[in-house]
């Protein structure tokens, strides 16, 4: 009785903790898409947008500081891309040499420790790091693109086309991000189902502190918007001091 209540650990935390994996991000997906100032995502692409929109006013030519902090994307991308394919070499890895180790594995785990568990357990960590390694490597495509349309020089690039790569650069990086994150429960899922449950709950809470932004959005305007606003203050403050020295001029 011991052993198929161990044995059916597995059927009951293992999808409760995806469930909440995957619910939780479902939640974060749909207030992104309604409410995208209230997560840390819409507020992070909020200001993308306004440091690209500043940085298109620039000459082509001197827009090297935004070719720096592009060039620092694609690097830490291409860093966490390859971490990914190496952690994913490692599962395969792993895969082949935990057939000869299942009685001393049973040992440790408090669930079920068969053979088909064992091999869902390192197909998740595989798919996990290839989604990662693959989103990581579409989001340094996208910096690189974006890093072309800036600093192509004597041409009129619609400042919206560039914030699309931008912005689409940064969402690839949160979606790798996410699925590190996804991995870290199956990870600790090879200790059995109850780490996976309880560390799903950890990162939902913590990841639910972190996802949200009570910081109101800054607004950016264009310098030619705010031009035309002090030029219309300076009026005003013109014409209120005119009628100021007309109603005491008179006698």
């Amino acid at each position: 009785m011991v052993w198929t209540w161990k044995e059916h650990l597995d059927t009951v935390l293992v999808p409760s903790g995806l469930l909440i994996m995957f619910g939780y991000h479902l939640f974060l997906l749909h207030r992104h898409l309604k409410l995208p100032h209230t997560t840390t995502m819409g507020h992070d692409n909020h200001y993308m947008g306004a440091w690209v929109e500043k940085m298109m006013q620039v000459e082509s030519k001197d827009r090297s500081q935004a070719l720096t902090v592009i060039n620092s994307n694609i690097s830490a991308a291409f860093n966490l891309s390859s971490i990914s394919l190496v952690l994913s070499s490692l599962i395969g890895t792993w895969i082949r040499t935990t057939s000869n180790a299942t009685f001393t594995i049973g040992r440790l785990i408090y669930g079920n420790t068969s053979q088909s568990v064992l091999a869902i357990k390192h197909i998740s960590l595989l798919i996990c790091f290839l989604v990662a390694f693959a989103s990581f490597v579409q989001s340094a495509r996208c910096y690189v693109h974006s890093n072309f349309l800036i600093t192509m020089p004597n041409a009129d690039i619609p400042m919206p086309l560039v914030q699309k790569a931008v912005v689409a650069g940064s969402n690839f990086w949160t979606v790798g991000m996410r699925a590190l994150y996804f991995a870290t429960p199956l990870l600790l899922w090879v200790f059995g189902p109850i780490p996976m449950f309880v560390a799903s709950v950890v990162t939902v809470v913590v990841l639910y502190n972190l996802d949200s932004n009570s910081t109101p959005l800054l607004p950016f305007q264009l310098a030619e918007q705010a031009e035309g606003r002090g030029r219309e203050i300076l009026k005003k403050i013109g014409q209120e001091m005119s009628a100021v020295i007309e109603q005491h001029g008179r006698p």
